[in-house]
């Protein structure tokens, strides 16, 4: 979230970056309304208790009917204003989450992806005479099950199998090993979380609809469980409510985890198989730096630079495009979408997303560390989607087929796999 002082110095910006990122800014109006009502409050709720101190001390040393009545008076005020401050206290504190992230100043305005910028490409599209997509594909080389997935799971379900499965974890192996020796700390995370994690990594309040929920408690909602849809959610939440040691930063995790998500914002768009699926495995990347811009753009950078070696390891033309406002999650201050040629779609499909938080994230989970100078500061937070397993297997399937039907393995994936080419014997 952001600093309460933040916003209401910079109510404009705020109110901009709400409507940039095609959210209604009356919100902040009506941030800034309870504010001032729960100050107001505060103060008044101070003083009661200060009157309320004084004359306790007072009959402490004299039983003064007219100091008793007093007494009686002030507890009184204090059982009436008490619950206003309280309900006042929850209405800030539900508006303070509605408030998103700031974007940085060369983040490009948009309401939608038209406003995108490409900033890079690299490598070629595979030349390919009538190239078929990952759905045929599989059904020539039984990789995938798509109806059989979906009499099982419903709507977006799939079996993975044979060479498929192996392809996967293939990339999987392949990206972690990369990972570790690069110095980043392997992490299999909890996906049935909190309440709490979500909120913590700004999931919540917005993407709540999107998420699975496993266990309900009208009586207190803080005992909600959902599962994650993505390993950023519990790893955001790895080190809540504590303050880190400057001299581990930045401290670098990669996560592998099962995802899941509802996509219910998303029926009728991409469902063609198994671009956009209720549950797959992804690999994030999560980074927490000192607070400090320049920090956090540098660890971008080498975000983004993960991704695209992997990519070039595996020979995959691809672009880079900074997002606009309107592509922004609410959480995100900047973002790059690495997107890889897919050509059974004939169009570039997403496979990677490089975000800064800078400390919206931490203030929500309460992680700070102490500069040099001994003064606590909020960390920065980062994130990237380095493999997301279905949609990497398309571009791999698509790009690597063959006249015959038969997908030929990456060469980097080769000893995962166990051979070189998938399919073709028939």
């Amino acid at each position: 979230m952001l600093d309460i002082t933040y916003i209401r110095e910079n109510s404009k910006t705020v109110k901009k970056a709400c409507k940039d990122k095609n959210l209604n800014p009356d919100v902040v109006d009506n941030l800034l309304t309870i504010d001032e009502k729960r100050r107001e409050l505060v103060g008044q709720v101070q003083e009661i208790r200060t009157q309320r101190n004084t004359l306790s001390k007072q009959l402490q040393t004299e039983r003064d009917e007219k100091i008793l009545k007093q007494a009686g008076e002030v507890k009184q005020q204090l059982q009436d204003i008490e619950p206003q401050l309280r309900q006042t206290e929850k209405a800030f504190k539900e508006l303070m989450l509605q408030i998103p992230n700031v974007p940085l100043e060369d983040v490009p305005v948009g309401s939608d992806d038209s406003k995108n910028k490409v900033i890079k490409t690299w490598g070629d599209k595979p030349k390919i005479d009538k190239p078929k997509d990952h759905v045929e594909l599989s059904k020539l080389n039984d990789l995938i099950e798509f109806e059989r997935g979906s009499k099982v799971s419903g709507y977006r379900g799939y079996f993975l199998k044979n060479e498929a499965v192996l392809l996967q974890q293939a990339l999987m192996n392949y990206a972690l090993q990369k990972f570790v020796r690069k110095g980043y700390t392997p992490i299999i995370p909890p996906v049935i979380d909190k309440r709490a994690a979500f909120i913590n990594s700004g999931h919540f309040p917005w993407g709540e609809a999107e998420t699975y929920r496993l266990q309900s408690d009208e009586n207190d909602p803080e005992n909600d469980y959902f599962l994650a849809g993505t390993s950023e959610v519990p790893l955001v939440s790895l080190y809540a409510d504590e303050t880190l040691n400057l001299k581990n930063f930045p401290i670098k995790l990669v996560g592998i985890s099962p995802c899941y998500r509802r996509e219910i914002g998303n029926y009728g768009k991409d469902t063609k198989g198994v671009y956009r699926v209720h549950e797959f495995y992804k690999i994030e990347q999560v980074i927490i730096c000192k607070n400090d811009l320049e920090e956090s753009k540098k660890m971008q950078e080498e975000m983004l630079e993960c991704s695209e070696e992997i990519l070039q390891d595996l020979n995959l033309h691809y672009r880079v495009m900074l997002m606009c406002t309107g592509d922004l999650g609410e959480p995100q201050a900047k973002k790059y979408d690495i997107e890889t040629w897919m050509p059974g779609r004939g169009e570039y499909g997403e496979t990677a997303s490089d975000s800064i938080m800078l400390d919206f994230q931490s203030r929500r989970a309460n992680i700070k560390y102490q500069d040099k100078d001994g003064e606590t500061k909020f960390v920065h937070t980062l994130n990237n989607t380095v493999v997301p397993s279905p949609r990497l297997l398309i571009a791999i399937l698509e790009n690597y087929q063959q006249a015959d039907g038969s997908i030929k393995v990456p060469e980097v994936l080769v000893p995962f796999v166990g051979k070189d080419v998938i399919g073709g014997e028939k």
